[in-house]
């Protein structure tokens, strides 16, 4: 039930979305020398990883430094990709991961390898589903990179405070889910967006 909802409403987002997308393309292209998109490799559901697709939001090579995105004014963020962190829009094009089976609407959020392997056996049980393009735990830390902004060792605070948050939150979610859960969240993530 839960692919057969990803599959129908990744479909008909990417249809909807698809004069946005334009709009978007356009904007990076003209605002940065570089590609629309930006993909990654990330660990998902059976510890397998995948690329993810995402709008570019930050100078080519910003990758090469920190894995983590730190403080407001982020000096890799390009201006259109201050936007569109700022209200998820980076995020859309995952329906395309989520349309192809790597991903899911809701799951938890799919981590690099780098952090991955920092995972107790126990948090490793957050792999057993397709990771999400929202979780609970991106709308409890929809702020993150102004936490991150505010400690003396930002990488430190990340893997010793913040991850080990998320995966708790994570673990939950994958021993409590539900296709009515996965509704609430949804819902729960436009609000925080557009609050």
């Amino acid at each position: 039930m839960k692919r057969a909802f990803d599959i129908a409403a990744s479909a008909i987002g990417l249809l909807i979305l698809t004069p946005m997308f334009a709009i978007i393309a356009i904007w990076i292209k003209l605002d940065s020398k570089g590609p629309v998109f930006y993909k990654q490799i990330r660990v998902g559901q059976g510890n397998k990883d995948f690329e993810i697709f995402k709008f570019r939001s930050m100078i080519v090579g910003a990758d090469k430094g920190s894995l983590i995105s730190i403080g407001n004014e982020e000096q890799r963020v390009t201006r259109s990709g201050k936007v569109i962190r700022k209200y998820k829009l980076d995020e859309i094009p995952q329906l395309i991961n989520v349309l192809i089976g790597d991903m899911s609407f809701v799951g938890p959020r799919p981590e690099v390898r780098y952090y991955v392997n920092y995972w107790t056996e126990e948090q490793m049980e957050v792999l057993s589903i397709r990771p999400g393009i929202t979780d609970p735990a991106s709308i409890r830390f929809r702020d993150e990179s102004e936490i991150l902004g505010k400690a003396d060792d930002p990488e430190k605070f990340y893997i010793e405070n913040i991850m080990q948050e998320k995966l708790a939150m994570n673990l939950e979610y994958v021993r409590h889910n539900t296709i009515w859960n996965d509704i609430k969240i949804i819902f729960k993530t436009f609000s925080a967006i557009i609050k």
